[in-house]
């Protein structure tokens, strides 16, 4: 089963590319509720290349890394990978009147519910957007 989920971005194209693919922005949005935090993030932007985010409780009390390997990449397009447990996610970057829809596709796992799984990812991809144009207005 498929979970998709998305956005609109009030900013350019270039600038929200940037803040879903630069580590130190990735460390500001990365996590779905207030109690997380993502205190690391790694990433080798290519083909075949990896990422590693660390996700947190910021009371220490738990954490995980959440990892995977890039498949496809249209600069400023479309980014697809594979998580760990084989399951595919593609991210797609569309330019709008009013900015930059971002629609990410999920094969949903086995251990929690769809619906837990759409409301965790939509909360990431709420934090996403607020820190873009958080950001944007910062500049």
């Amino acid at each position: 089963m498929k979970i998709k989920i998305e956005t609109e971005v009030n900013a350019p194209l270039t600038t929200v590319w940037d803040a879903w693919v630069t580590p130190e922005d990735i460390t500001n949005w990365n996590f779905a509720a207030d109690a997380w935090c993502c205190p690391k993030a790694e990433l080798d932007l290519k083909v075949g290349g990896t990422f590693k985010y660390r996700m947190e409780a910021k009371d220490g009390s738990m954490g995980f890394d959440f990892e995977g390997t890039f498949t496809k990449i249209d600069s400023h397009e479309s980014i697809q990978y594979v998580l760990e447990d084989k399951r595919v996610v593609t991210v797609e970057f569309t330019e709008t009147p009013s900015g930059v829809r971002v629609v990410e596709t999920f094969d949903a796992e086995e251990e929690n519910s769809a619906e837990l799984q759409e409301r965790g990812w939509q909360s990431i991809l709420n934090n996403f957007k607020k820190h873009v144009e958080r950001k944007g207005r910062s500049e």
